[in-house]
């Protein structure tokens, strides 16, 4: 592997692990719906199944071959991310960061889709009586890689770069 792949490579392995390993802690240390206060009026671990999409879209919904559905939509996107990323330059940090992390949380709860069927969830952000949607550790790396993905599109990345 090239010095400059690594990124492409290392990073969405590290996420994948990061993602199973707090899902089988939480697997093993909470029933499904048990919650463990973390910031009292901020932040509990609460074990939920997601059997829908990102924040829970169509979770409430059933139909028939869903899970088969959203795991093929999943990959199909996975390996289109995978394919947009292998063809960007060396100097493109930030895009490279962005879809490293959007890869590997994407395969981090493509595994939840494909060995169980929904995807474990369990950080679960609340002020008062709103929650937020719950997440995981693949959710987050998503959502950041997105964020990265956004920033380079708009040209933080060669502003950066022309500065340092």
């Amino acid at each position: 592997m090239t010095p400059s792949r690594r990124l492409e490579v290392g990073l969405p392995v590290l996420i994948v692990v990061l993602d199973q390993v707090t899902k089988a802690v939480v697997r093993r240390a909470l029933t499904v719906h048990e919650s463990v206060t973390i910031v009292p009026g901020l932040l509990d671990f609460t074990h939920v199944r997601n059997t829908g999409a990102v924040f829970g879209f169509l979770n409430e919904v059933d139909f028939p071959l869903k899970t088969t559905v959203i795991a093929v939509v999943a990959t199909a996107a996975l390996v289109g991310v995978a394919l947009y990323a292998a063809q960007l330059a060396h100097d493109q940090l930030l895009a490279r960061l962005g879809l490293a992390l959007i890869i590997g949380g994407a395969g981090g709860n493509l595994i939840d889709r494909l060995l169980a069927g929904s995807v474990v969830d369990f950080i679960d952000v609340y002020w008062h009586s709103w929650h937020f949607w719950a997440f995981n550790v693949a959710d987050s790396a998503i959502t950041f890689g997105v964020a990265a993905m956004i920033l380079d599109m708009i040209g933080v990345s060669t502003h950066v770069s022309k500065t340092l």
